[in-house]
């Protein structure tokens, strides 16, 4: 018999964003459209407007009232300070060029990489499968090691490919947690569906539990003292959601910028290791 395979599940500290370790690479590298999130334009590549000379944000503490609430609900799941202080300790973007093109070109990845990791560490304790929690271990390690290897690795990643498989394992412990939700022949509503436009909908008299409404819109949604364990939220759009007395502790592929972006109180429960938002 195989022994099972066994890998070191990445510390969930070092998928958190540390902004006091960082060279300000989101305030950078990314870009923004004039929205309801962002007060202006800001192309990628270029810093924004309110960074400092120290790579701090010159209005953090009125970022919601200046019109910047997107920066609020961002996070970069800890690609941040490790680009910043691993992987270019002793270089920074400022020096422009092609060194500022790779810092950026490496933050993006490394994000897409860490959100990743992100979501197969958290759903590892919903699988029950020992097949597919190896696979979740061996995705992980893997990921791990292009990380630990550096920039160079980082930027020769298929990305793509990767990403590819790990949306089948999430796909696939998905479909194990939910279908414990129907055990007793129950369905969900017909509106509840993937990708599905559900902004402004009032959704606090429907069955939740066991929902897949990956990634659909709940701009503005009334999720009001609902239940959403087992419903997979995986790309799902919660600007504006009002999640007060809501229980998401149990919902699938939730994560900081989801909470960060919806409307809650201190009745909203919330996984444990996550928190709400400070002005809940």
């Amino acid at each position: 018999m195989n022994e099972p395979f066994s890998a070191p599940v990445p510390d969930p500290s070092t998928l958190r964003a540390d902004c006091a370790r960082c060279t300000a690479l989101c305030c950078t590298a990314l870009g923004f459209s004039r929205s309801v999130e962002f007060a202006t334009d800001k192309p990628p590549g270029v810093p924004c407007v309110h960074l400092d000379t120290t790579f701090r944000c010159s209005i953090h503490s009125a970022l919601p009232r200046r019109g910047y609430r997107g920066c609020v609900s961002f996070d970069c799941f800890g690609a941040g300070q490790l680009v910043s202080t691993t992987m270019f300790p002793t270089t920074s973007w400022r020096e422009g060029g092609a060194t500022a093109r790779t810092v950026f070109s490496t933050f993006e990845v490394v994000m897409d990489l860490h959100e990743m990791l992100w979501h197969l560490t958290r759903v590892r304790t919903r699988c029950h499968d020992c097949e597919l929690t190896d696979e979740i271990d061996l995705l992980c390690a893997e990921i791990g090691g292009v990380v630990d290897a550096g920039a160079a690795s980082v930027l020769a990643v298929d990305v793509a490919s990767v990403r590819g498989r790990v949306r089948q394992v999430l796909d696939e412990v998905s479909d194990d947690v939910r279908a414990a939700y129907f055990a007793d022949g129950a369905r969900t509503d017909a509106r509840l569906v993937p990708r599905a436009d559900l902004a402004g909908a009032d959704l606090r008299a429907l069955r939740l539990c066991g929902a897949n409404l990956r990634g659909s819109s709940l701009v503005g949604a009334d999720l009001r003292r609902t239940d959403l364990a087992g419903c997979d939220l995986l790309g799902v759009d919660l600007r504006g959601a009002d999640v007060r007395g809501a229980d998401l502790r149990d919902a699938l592929f939730l994560t900081r910028t989801q909470l960060a972006s919806a409307r809650g109180d201190r009745d909203t429960r919330v996984p444990l290791d996550l928190e709400g938002p400070s002005g809940w």
